[in-house]
């Protein structure tokens, strides 16, 4: 039965500056193809949220803002994807430091098998940031305060971050993210495996997280797009049939398939 518990809509914002933006991308699994000419423009300081029904290509898109399909054989991507200024597909670009201004977070925790603190410690690590010990312990508090776990797991630090609460894991995975001071972070679905009172929590460090950083967010759950987001793009069938402000795409959508599938008629 569909849920028709009024949606509570985020306040509308004027227009920001554009950290990352799309033009005419496409994308290739093999001979299936998966996106159509996507063109988004992504708001700095912003929530957008990517929504749409199984398959139409938001999570597809998604990894393409991070350059995660070159880790799949047969996908092949087309158009241009700019961070800032920079095509991030341009051959010269490092991908390794495309990964650390463009963060991820998944769908399922997943933490390192090791100790919380090196879970932290690792990206900072790898990419030179820290100068000394000191300097680590530093981000580390500072990452988990961010992602508001410091407080619960303080005396834990040595502890596996695998052996945390599934809520617990997916903030530590944010305050990894976090770590290697990102610019953007991507989620995918990064609530679907935890209970509620964890949803609570992830969402309520999105919205603080926001005023530091740019975060794209795929969300199965159109009340959850609407209590953390600022801006919504709704996908169907590999293109992008509507963008705007959260409350208008919510409440007046333009097109007749935003307002099926956000009123339940299919999805």
């Amino acid at each position: 039965m569909q849920d028709m518990t009024p949606i509570k809509t985020a306040e509308a914002t004027p227009r920001r500056a554009i950290k990352m933006s799309g033009k005419g991308v496409t994308v290739h699994y093999g001979a299936k193809q998966a996106l159509f000419g996507v063109d988004l423009a992504i708001e700095e300081n912003q929530v957008t949220s990517l929504i749409g029904p199984s398959g139409c290509g938001k999570s597809t898109f998604l990894r393409c803002l991070n350059r995660m399909n070159d880790t799949i054989d047969i996908c092949k991507v087309g158009g241009e994807i700019k961070l800032g200024d920079t095509n991030i597909y341009n051959s010269k670009v490092d991908v390794v430091e495309l990964r650390a201004r463009v963060g991820m977070v998944f769908q399922k925790p997943n933490p390192f098998p090791k100790s919380i603190f090196e879970n932290i410690a690792y990206g900072p690590r790898i990419h030179g940031l820290c100068r000394d010990k000191t300097d680590m312990e530093e981000v580390v508090v500072s990452s988990l305060q961010k992602a508001g776990l410091f407080d619960e797991i303080k005396d834990r630090l040595d502890e596996p971050g695998t052996g945390l609460s599934g809520g617990q894991q997916q903030r530590l995975c944010i305050a990894r993210a976090i770590a290697v001071s990102p610019e953007v972070i991507l989620m995918d679905e990064p609530c679907s495996a935890l209970d509620p009172i964890a949803t609570a929590k992830v969402e309520e460090l999105i919205d603080e997280l926001r005023e530091n950083y740019t975060i794209v967010i795929v969300t199965h759950s159109m009340q959850q797009a609407a209590r953390v987001s600022q801006r919504t793009a709704f996908f169907h069938l590999g293109n992008i049939v509507e963008e705007g402000q959260t409350e208008q795409i919510f409440t007046t959508p333009k097109d007749q398939r935003t307002q099926d599938y956000i009123t339940g008629r299919f999805g």
